[in-house]
């Protein structure tokens, strides 16, 4: 331990941790391995077998050289460094994901090569590098063992019947993830089957067992890593003995070379040849060494940008692939593309077969999950797919979640990304196509390990199959011929097993015939060239990336909301705090872009980096911020953007070339060189060398490092400088631990879970960490529930307790599917077995199948519905609807437009939002005990009785606003509609001899005119989604003796959704009544159901675009009564018109209906007839009522005649034009084949005259018209000059906006 302490001031600048050794320990011999007997019994408890049963015993079935042994933690350098803590179980466990394998002298045995990550609680990362390699084993017990347990499982296999080994093969779903040994390397040549028929046997095989080097890093210096593990590795096969003890290089290694400063390269020393590596400076993306090109080369250009997008909304990505090294190139390459942004969850890319469980997350994750040789995706059983990206890397496809936003741009981004992997000489495959499968020939091409004469063939039929999937092009293939049978190949053979590419892969093809080349001729050696091209290539890319979000987000600081004074203020209000604008960040977008962005400013990775935006004022900025912001800096000073803001068009990278060069000009101008490794103060005889064996090295010189470093006291004041910055900030009177607690807070799930514990395992914890996603899905439902009720209802209406809405409806929508989203992840946590996609949809048809059956029974026992229903008939209301939720999901049963039970279960969610019911639904169907248990572990979510009941009450919340999002989403579906007309006066309307119609209108069109069998007051009729009802017309044919109609009100309701709407009418119908009107235009507005209080669904905001409604609307001729005043007036039109402005300042989608705002209560029309009706001399004695219309038609008469008199010749051009528009307006009005009343057609008037922008022209022609003084006061307000000029002047206002009308309003004018 004091070697840490003497290390302890050259700390973080160490480019090595440690270096480890794991492998076999000989004196605890061959040990099953107990996290393959744990994860039995996990999968026995999974499948609900008795677990205790499962585990019991070794697996005698199993050939002895497959079975999982386990590996130990041989030798660690240094013991400890105090600013990175040793976990033995982890690193363990990520060296060997799989314990030891055994070989024989019969087996391939090359070394193989991956890496891992392991991320520490507060999210930092350490890096693991890994060489394994074979190394015969001379330890005779160990032998005997295998022999003895080769003759056990013979003996157990020649007892055993064919019905068991079938059995087995079938036994789980999952087994065939738990990968117990690399079946990969395994012969698919006739050894295998000889070696079957005799086993191991200690007398003449050599039995070999796999052992790793493994270096722990703070930064992914892969490429330098693997060179340095690959040449200690050659050191200890060579023929000869290696210059120096390997102590020494390790030593150097861990103590001697330093991390390359930021912006520098750096030069050490391996056991043959110099190491290079180089680390961005400051301004530039981070280190990446990882090879994008491999990642892909894997995937194709277009899966990967899919992948990449599947990342960036936080879903579920599972990659799947044999090789570990592959995993870990694509997650990380992912991960790393995502700049500035950062995953936030569970990050795993590499999966070891003990955590399997850890696919039951019901949270975000990026996993990697090694494939069984030979076993299909078909086979693999994930507990939930709704939300799931899986990723199968061997044979390039990939499978999407439903219905997600594409990337935007995303053509362009691919043609820019395929072009510059062209100029690096890379076919930018297109890779197999999103959902389809690729062709069975490719999978043997995946395994990295055929004898020598197959691989050739099998290298072949790869790329063909590669050329079927889109992959290569021709000529590559042709180049592959070429080199078929070619002593280049033998030798190209040689090189891939030193080096472990595999000759499978084009680009590594090329990479060695260049290596043959080059190789010796001094200068740079083929592997450092290959190095910098991949450096370049993957700067280039990355940069590409970047600059998506760079213009993307080019102006995101103007909406981050700084409200908070200082920085613990605004970790405590962390949670309740609105920091970003989402609404006019949103609207200041491109329409293309919306979809993924409204989704993408959503998710937990967004939301930290506008909170390390915030922090940033009062801290230093998080690096990868600092970059991002000085880069929309720079791009600010080259180019002003004001003017392309909302442009889609596509901003190519521009950078590439400098950030290419910048890589070169550090490889090729080395900045630093380490210290060579030199001899060290060792016993003489000590670390002797002995060919194949990697030796016992000396702890003494291993775990202390020397104290007389020049670059300790570099990192000594950095560290004290660190130091002091720490005391600093603790003075600021805020706890780190709190900042974090705070920080974390947001994304407690998260934090527990992103690096699962890899040690103890036991049930307990498996139960402790269910019970951590029980909370975090909680809290997720409780945020997501508030999230919702705010953006309905606006920020100060939920204070207020009421609100306009303000939501648009893309957020709308956005939030809405991540609710659908959590549902479905909740119904998936702790499923017993998974069936379909969609975890809901399952459970809801178990419950229909049951309650479907009880209503069977029921029917069986006789009782008649009928009597109840001529009941409605003859009382004229709306029949109640029921409440079923069988009955919404056979709805969503009959939607052909629907294919998959996810689409389903999002749609039965949509439809129970909108009918407020999706509290209730649910709870009727958790009601059902006996099925969650049926369905359910112990320790699901749904079975969590106090966590259950507050999810439903969230969720009852959401009752208190008015959604559309099911009849808004499905515009195309067939809906049945009941209409029922209520009339005033009951008997004498039933009666009406003449033939009425009606035809209903919606904001996604109209029913068309449909005739009411006479005397039957109510009917339902099927019609394509109408979306919200905005008008019905109703009318009749004047057939007959009683033509004459009054009516109170028209209701109508859609079938499914339940909304029911009321158009007051509240006036007659039929010849010399009233105003003569046959037919009228009448407007709707939603009911709030009466029932909704008592029942608990109480909705707490007022529908939108309503007034307190009158109980119908009072025609201005029955207004004797009432006399508004003249300020009244005036303010009610100042209001209608100013519903008109706020109306067109909305986004489009959430405008409702301008013809409400035009037509309705308190609108434009009614505010007008108002006005004219001021001074009206309306009644005469013994004289019928005389209408507004009629002193415009009076008007327009002596308009007419003055015209053909000559009198208007010396008025001025433009008046004799409004003129004669006015005239003709009129007299189109009037000419129209539809019976409207003469009220009807003063609103049609209004109407057109608003929509052509033409009323403040007529009104000073009425004004003038001499008709005025015959038939008004001289209070009128229409007679006052200067009230008459404040109303144009009102009305000019709305010259500025497209008034168009519902085709129900201006149906059959001719202009």
């Amino acid at each position: 331990m004091s070697g840490s302490s003497a290390v302890s001031g050259a700390a973080p600048c160490r480019f090595a941790h440690y270096f480890v050794i794991c492998g076999i320990d000989t004196e605890t011999g061959l040990e099953p391995d107990e996290l393959a007997a744990l994860y039995q019994w996990l999968e026995a408890d999974r499948q609900g077998r008795d677990p205790d049963t499962a585990a019991t015993g070794e697996n005698f079935e199993q050939s002895p050289l497959k079975r999982t042994f386990k590996s130990k933690v041989l030798a660690r350098y240094p013991e400890n460094v105090e600013w990175n803590p040793f976990d033995q179980d982890a690193v363990n466990m990520l060296c060997m994901p799989k314990g030891l394998s055994f070989r024989t002298q019969a087996d391939r045995r090359d070394p193989q090569f991956h890496s891992f990550i392991i991320t520490k609680e507060d999210g930092s990362r350490t890096y693991g590098f890994v060489h394994t390699f074979y190394e015969e084993v001379t330890s005779p017990q160990i032998c005997s063992a295998m022999q003895t347990l080769y003759q056990m499982h013979n003996a157990e296999s020649a007892t055993a019947s064919t019905p068991s080994s079938s059995s087995s093969s079938s036994s789980s779903s999952m087994d065939s993830l738990a990968s117990s040994l690399d079946e990969a390397d395994s012969p698919t040549s006739s050894s295998s089957s000889s070696r079957r028929a005799g086993g191991y046997d200690s007398s003449r095989d050599t039995l070999y067992v796999s052992k790793a080097l493994c270096l722990i890093t703070p930064m992914p210096f892969m490429h330098a890593c693997r060179r340095f593990l690959s040449q200690l590795h050659r050191a200890v096969t060579a023929g000869s003995a290696p210059p120096l003890p390997l102590e020494s290089y390790v030593h150097n290694i861990l103590y001697e070379v330093p991390l390359p400063a930021p912006g520098r390269s750096l030069k050490f020393h391996g056991v043959y040849e110099p190491i290079v590596c180089q680390r961005p400076g400051l301004g530039e993306l981070q280190l990446a060494d990882f090879p994008l090109a491999e990642a892909f080369n894997l995937l194709g250009v277009e899966n990967l940008v899919q992948v990449f997008t599947c990342t960036l909304l936080e879903m579920q990505i599972l990659l799947y692939s044999h090789d570990y090294q592959r995993l870990m190139t694509v997650a990380e390459s992912i991960t790393t593309l995502l700049f500035p942004f950062q995953w936030q969850h569970v990050y795993v890319p590499i999966l070891p077969a003990s955590l399997l469980h850890f696919l039951d997350a019901p949270v975000p994750y990026l996993m990697g999950l090694q494939s069984k040789e030979g076993t299909d995706r078909s086979k693999l059983e994930l507990p939930q797919e709704a939300n799931l990206c899986f990723v199968d890397i061997d044979n390039h496809y990939i499978e999407l979640p439903e219905d997600f936003p594409q990337f935007p741009n995303k053509t362009e981004f691919i043609k820019e990304l395929s072009e510059v992997l062209l100029s690096y000489g890379l076919s930018a495959n297109t890779g197999a196509p999103p959902r389809t499968r690729s062709s069975p020939g490719s999978a043997p091409g995946s395994t990295p390990s055929t004898p020598g004469r197959e691989r050739k063939t099998v290298a072949l039929r790869q790329l063909e199959d590669d050329g079927r999937n889109g992959n290569l092009a021709g000529e590559e293939l042709a180049v592959l011929e070429l080199l078929q049978g070619n002593a280049t190949l033998e030798r190209l053979q040689a090189l891939t097993k030193r080096t472990g590419v595999t000759v499978a892969r084009v680009d590594a093809l090329r990479a060695g015939v260049k290596a043959q080349a080059t190789e010796g001729q001094g200068g740079r050696t083929a592997a450092e060239e290959e190095e910098l091209r991949s450096a370049k290539l993957n700067v280039q890319l990355r940069e590409v990336f970047a600059s998506r979000f760079t213009t993307m987000f080019a102006d995101y600081e103007a909406f981050v909301i700084q409200s908070a004074p200082d920085l613990e203020s605004w970790l405590t209000n962390r949670e309740q705090m609105h920091n970003f604008d989402k609404a006019s960040f949103l609207s200041d977008q491109p329409e293309p872009y919306l979809p993924f962005l409204s989704h993408f400013i959503e998710t937990q990775m967004f939301a930290t980096f506008i909170d390390n935006k915030i922090m940033s004022q009062w801290e230093e900025k998080e690096p990868l911020l600092r970059v991002f912001d000085s880069r929309i800096d720079k791009a600010r000073l080259y180019n002003v953007r004001a003017p392309s803001l909302r442009s889609s068009s596509y901003q190519r990278c521009s950078i590439l070339k400098e950030s290419a060069q910048a890589i070169e000009q550090r490889l090729m101008k080395i900045d630093h060189t380490a210290i060579h490794p030199h001899l060290l103060d060792m016993k003489i005889g000590q670390g002797k060398y002995e060919q194949g064996f990697f030796p016992k090295l000396q702890a003494d010189v291993l775990n202390t490092g020397p104290t007389n470093n020049k670059w300790s006291h570099r990192t000594a004041t950095a560290q004290r400088r660190k130091d002091r910055h720490r005391q600093q900030t603790e003075h600021l009177g805020l706890d780190n631990d709190l900042k974090e607690k705070y920080m974390q807070e947001a994304r407690s799930l998260g934090k527990n879970l992103r690096q699962p514990k890899l040690s103890d395992l036991s049930p307990a914890v498996i139960a402790q960490t269910n019970w951590k996603f029980v909370e975090g899905l909680l809290k997720e439902c409780r945020m997501k529930t508030k999230r919702m009720l705010v953006e309905k209802m606006g920020r100060e209406a939920v204070e207020l307790g009421h609100g306009e809405a303000n939501i648009t409806g893309l957020e709308e929508n956005t939030l809405i599917a991540s609710l659908c989203d959590l549902l479905e992840r909740i119904w998936s946590h702790g499923l017993q077995v998974k069936q379909g996609k969609s975890a809901l949809w399952s459970h809801l048809l178990h419950y229909q199948a049951r309650e479907e059956k009880l209503e069977q029974q029921k029917a069986e026992s006789p009782v008649s519905n009928v009597p109840e229903r001529r009941k409605s008939d003859c009382s004229i209301a709306m029949p109640s609807l029921r409440v079923s939720l069988i009955q919404d999901m056979r709805h969503i049963q009959s939607m052909s437009e629907i294919k998959t039970d996810v689409g389903r279960a999002r749609a039965w969610i949509r439809l129970s939002l909108e009918k407020k019911l999706l509290s209730q639904h649910l709870k009727q169907l958790l009601s059902r005990q006996a099925l969650t248990k049926k369905l359910y572990k112990r320790y699901a979510f749904l079975r969590c009785e106090e966590e259950k009941e507050q999810f439903l009450f969230h969720l009852l919340s959401l009752n208190a606003v008015d959604y559309f999002c099911f009849t808004s989403v499905f515009t195309t579906i067939m809906i049945p509609y009941r209409v029922v007309i209520i009339p005033i006066k009951k008997l004498s309307n039933t009666m009406t001899t003449s033939n009425p119609w009606v035809c209903v209108s919606g904001e996604l069109g109209d029913s068309g005119i449909m005739q009411i069998p006479k005397n039957v007051l109510e009917m339902t009729f099927d019609c394509q989604n109408l979306g919200k009802l905005t008008t019905v017309q109703l009318g009749h044919d004047n057939a007959g003796l009683l033509a004459k109609w009054l009516v109170d009100c028209v209701m109508v309701r859609n079938e499914i959704t339940g909304h029911t709407y009321r158009f007051p009418c509240g006036r007659w119908l039929g010849k010399g009544v009233d105003d003569g009107s046959l037919e009228r235009v009448l407007i709707g507005e939603l009911v709030v159901p009466s029932g909704e209080e008592d029942s608990g669904r109480g909705c707490g905001t007022p529908p939108m675009q309503r007034s307190p409604s009158q109980t119908r609307r009072i025609s201005i001729t029955s207004l004797r009564g009432y006399k508004p005043t003249s300020a009244q007036i005036q303010e009610a039109i100042g209001e209608a018109v100013n519903n008109i402005v706020k109306h067109f300042h909305k986004p489009e989608k959430e405008r409702g209906s301008l013809t409400v705002l035009l037509c309705g209560e308190n609108s434009l029309v009614a505010a007008l007839e108002q006005f004219f009706h001021h001074g009206f001399k309306s009644a005469r004695l013994f004289q019928k009522t005389v209408f507004v219309w009629d002193f415009v038609e009076k008007a327009v008469a002596y308009m007419e005649s003055a015209d053909q008199m000559g009198d208007l010749q010396e008025t001025a051009e433009p008046l004799g034009m409004t003129c004669q528009s006015l005239c003709h307006y009129v007299n189109a009005i009037n000419s129209t084949p539809r019976n409207i009343g003469k009220d009807g057609k003063f609103q049609l008037l209004v109407c057109l005259g608003a929509r052509d922008r033409l009323l403040p022209q007529w009104l000073p022609l009425l004004v003038e018209c001499p008709v005025i003084l015959r038939m008004y006061e001289d209070t009128a307000l229409l007679r006052d000059r200067t009230t008459v000029n404040a109303l144009i002047g009102v009305l000019e206002t709305l010259h500025d906006f497209p008034v168009t009308l519902e085709a129900s309003l201006v149906k059959g004018i001719d202009l």
